[in-house]
């Protein structure tokens, strides 16, 4: 494969082949270690046990890792003396889970349209080799159709601005099965320093973040096992109550001026506070789509089981035209005549796509945030008290007009709360994610922002539990 830089430069001395051989027979040794943990852990201590799952997880992570890095360099020491193709014979015994087979690469001439794929490539996409590698233009249409965009991004941004691809993406492969693939890639210039070509290399990482999933679970499951946490007798809220999308929605999945939409839900860093932060989002009959962000006070079984009826009363009368300002009067009639009263705030929206405006109204919660051209701002805020503070209270509706490639942030102060007051309008707390707009501005997606919001916000300690919500203006 040619230089990432450009096609005429001369490539790196490679490494010695006996350090290359010393480091592959350490990290086999370590993961033997590791292994052997593996298996003691789970024979002494019963199978159930919560804490034995969470361990055996980990091993489990730290053995593909171990298997990675042993198969990274394995690769690095047979690109020394043998064809790539070609499987040398003292790793016929490598676990299955190793990365043999699971790194492809691949190159696409401009000049020429050749397209240039590795055997492990086509094995990675369920491809027939005979039909050849997909050109740049067609290997998109593999990706899951929310992924789709930011392939084409990476890919143009590449090829543009010379910009080097580093991204992760899911496809279907021909088994049926979604896999999750990591690619990195730069273009390859000429003499003249135009792009020539652009090379690239492809690693299924499914295992991988299948390990790291299994780890994310296992240790909030043995949280919630923990006496005294107040998790055990709590569901999660993102798994029990939460809607069950949890990549990013198309809405309305077909036609112009769809919103791209995504959302995360923060724990408290307390563990014992288990609160009542929602969101939602779903089509409605007329093709327009609702959104919806809230909070409930309250911690506990309590405060999720409150927190699934307002969710349910939220989504009926939605779907039966109840516009976002009378649905807010409903909802505190019914939080104020419940058999456990409760306080809540709440912001309810309804995107038109034919028109691209949304009617939207609040109760006690902050505005959302609007993000266009690389600069955020509050939505003017209408008038609406908290849910249950107040009876027949009546919520202001009003409406805002959005523009193509505008980014909408719903969220619940939990998020970003802090003692100092905000701008320019703008709540107590939110002037860190009106900071995020240049970032926002070069996002890809809504799951790309809610990245961004989760990095900046999530190592931060939370009384209270947050949830997040974008949604992108498409065109």
């Amino acid at each position: 494969m040619p230089s990432p830089l450009s096609a005429d430069r001369p490539a790196p001395q490679p490494p010695e082949r006996g350090a290359v051989d010393a480091l592959i027979h350490r990290t086999r040794r370590l993961r033997g270690d590791v292994d052997a943990v593996r298996r003691d852990a789970v024979r002494v201590v019963d199978e159930d046990d919560p804490r034995t799952r969470w361990q055996r997880a980990l091993c489990e992570l730290a053995v593909h890792h171990l298997d990675d890095l042993g198969a990274h360099l394995g690769q690095l020491r047979d690109g020394l003396s043998a064809e790539p193709s070609e499987r040398p014979a003292d790793t016929a015994d490598e676990p299955a889970g190793s990365l043999i087979g699971r790194v492809g690469s691949a190159e696409w001439n401009l000049l020429t349209d050749e397209v240039s794929w590795s055997d492990e490539l086509f094995r990675i996409f369920g491809r027939d080799p005979e039909a050849g590698g997909l050109s740049l233009d067609a290997l998109p249409s593999r990706l899951l159709p929310e992924d789709q965009p930011l392939l084409t991004a990476l890919v143009t941004d590449c090829l543009v601005d010379g910009k080097p691809i580093d991204g992760e993406f899911r496809i279907r492969h021909t088994d049926g099965r979604v896999r999750t693939l990591h690619m990195m890639g730069e273009p390859v210039l000429d003499t003249d320093g135009c792009t020539a070509s652009m090379w690239a290399v492809l690693r299924d990482v499914s295992a991988l973040r299948r390990s790291q999933r299994v780890v994310r679970r296992t240790h909030d499951s043995l949280r919630r096992e923990q006496p005294g946490t107040g998790h055990r007798a709590a569901a999660d809220p993102e798994e029990a109550v939460l809607p069950p999308w949890q990549t990013s929605l198309r809405l309305p999945e077909h036609g112009p001026g769809a919103l791209d939409i995504a959302a995360h839900y923060l724990p408290s860093e307390t563990s014992a506070l288990v609160g009542g932060g929602w969101y939602d989002a779903m089509e409605l009959p007329d093709g327009r789509t609702m959104l919806t962000v809230g909070d409930l006070t309250g911690h506990g079984v309590q405060a999720t089981s409150a927190m699934a009826v307002v969710m349910g009363a939220v989504r009926g009368m939605a779907t039966a035209g109840i516009e976002p300002g009378a649905l807010l009067g409903h909802l505190n009639q019914l939080l104020e005549t419940s058999i456990q009263p409760a306080l809540g705030s709440a912001v309810c929206g309804r995107f038109d796509p034919a028109t691209r405006t949304l009617d939207w109204a609040q109760a006690g919660h902050p505005a959302p945030l609007l993000f266009r051209d690389g600069t955020g701002r509050p939505l003017p805020l209408p008038d609406g008290v908290l849910l249950g503070a107040a009876s027949g209270a009546v919520y202001e509706q009003v409406e805002a007009h959005l523009l193509p490639g505008d980014v909408l942030v719903l969220h619940t102060d939990g998020l970003a709360r802090d003692d100092a007051a905000g701008h320019g309008g703008a709540r107590p707390g939110t002037e860190k994610l009106l900071g995020l707009a240049p970032r926002f501005a070069e996002a890809r997606s809504a799951q790309e922002c809610v990245r961004i919001v989760v990095e900046t916000f999530g190592a931060a300690e939370r009384l209270d539990d947050a949830c997040v919500l974008i949604a992108r203006v498409g065109a």
